[in-house]
């Protein structure tokens, strides 16, 4: 029997496991935390991710590699690749790591990005601010996420506050400033590369974050614009790039009918979580038959699908699942601010019928602030 590595025991590693054993596989996470949530499924080694002792055990008992987590340090994911195959290859993650190497790499391929520029001391800062003018968010190249690692500067008084804010981590992990974009949209592309060389995208997705952390998810998109197809297109030239093995996301802004390339997380993503329901193959799934090498399932939607994200507090299950368009998952994971402890998703054929059990959802749980615009977006384009 094979057994697939996991190097991070987060939600992510706990639904790959979940959509992993129909086909026979045994996992084993390794995570810097005996308290992963993974690890209430899965066997686990705990240890530093640079702990050469705990990396050897855990290679020693796996067939293949993969990740949950992009901030595994790349020098640990190449010691691994040297012993065992590891997908994606370190390279990917390295390059997703460094926000500037990531916006670098995307021009070189032709895709757009905001503006951007490096930052390495506050001389720098001023005149990166001059080239690229206000608004603009100054963020840490590396170790950010879910809006962590950034500030946002509105007028020139904001630069002294930023740097005390950030300035601390230019000489460790380096920072970038970036335009501010006004879009009118964020998507994502979550997309799929098998060791042969196959690519297929799921459908676009729109994506709503809440104090910076996405809230919820539609899919398949609205695409009035016909923006899919450049997306995928971008998509799968990162993928070719990188010789990606596995799942991605590019997230993307709408911006006056262009797309401008955000981030890339190398692994299975937030914004992916509906395709469990609401694809042919899931997210999880189609990742290990990727990393294995086996044939890639249907990326084909079924139905249309809501994603609700529940941040710090769990939520009442019973609205979702009276709802017959409801799906629960738990994570299991002990509440606290700003962590991810579940998702619902609401899949229907019909999108009045959905429109109509996602308002009875909303209502029941009291979070119109979260949900209101996912609703107005599906009201307003799905049923006009």
């Amino acid at each position: 029997m094979t057994t697939v590595g996991i190097l991070g025991g987060g939600q992510l590693a706990r639904m790959m496991a979940l959509a992993g054993a129909p086909l026979g596989l045994r996992f084993l996470v390794m995570d810097t935390s005996a308290e992963a949530c993974a690890g209430q499924f899965v066997p686990m080694v705990v240890g530093d991710w640079r702990d050469e002792r705990a990396l050897a055990e855990f290679a020693s008992r796996v067939d293949v590699a993969t990740f949950d987590f992009e901030n595994v340090p790349a020098e640990s994911a190449e010691w691994l690749a040297a012993r065992i195959p590891v997908f994606p290859a370190p390279r990917s993650l390295a390059v997703a790591q460094d926000r500037l190497a990531e916006k670098t790499l995307f021009n070189e391929l032709g895709i757009g990005t905001p503006a951007f520029a490096a930052v390495d001391k506050r001389a720098d800062l001023d005149a990166a601010v001059a080239r690229i003018g206000l608004p603009c968010i100054l963020k840490t190249r590396r170790l950010g996420y879910d809006g962590k690692g950034q500030f946002r500067l509105k007028a020139a008084a904001d630069l002294d506050a930023a740097w005390a804010a950030l300035g601390a981590q230019a000489g460790k992990v380096g920072l970038i400033l970036e335009a501010f974009v006004p879009f009118e949209r964020e998507v994502s592309v979550l997309a799929v590369r098998g060791r042969d060389g196959v690519f297929r995208a799921w459908p676009l997705t729109e994506n709503w974050h809440h104090d910076g952390i996405l809230s919820a998810s539609m899919a398949p998109a609205t695409d009035a614009a016909g923006l899919e197809p450049a997306a995928v297109a971008q998509a799968r030239k990162l993928a070719e790039a990188l010789d990606y093995v596995g799942v991605f996301a590019l997230e993307l802004f709408v911006h006056e009918g262009r797309l401008l390339a955000n981030e890339m997380a190398p692994r299975v993503h937030n914004s992916g979580h509906w395709t469990i329901e609401g694809a042919e193959t899931s997210q999880f799934e189609n990742h290990l038959r990727a990393v294995l090498g086996l044939p890639l399932g249907s990326t084909a939607a079924v139905g249309l699908s809501a994603m609700l994200n529940w941040v710090g507090t769990m939520p009442a299950a019973g609205p979702v699942l009276e709802s017959p368009a409801g799906h629960w998952h738990d994570y299991g994971k002990s509440p606290r601010a700003g962590r991810k402890l579940g998702h619902a998703t609401l899949r229907s054929a019909d999108p009045a019928t959905l429109a109509r059990e996602l308002a009875a959802v909303v209502e029941a749980l009291g979070r119109w602030q979260e949900f209101a615009p996912l609703l107005a977006r599906l009201r307003a384009e799905r049923i006009g």
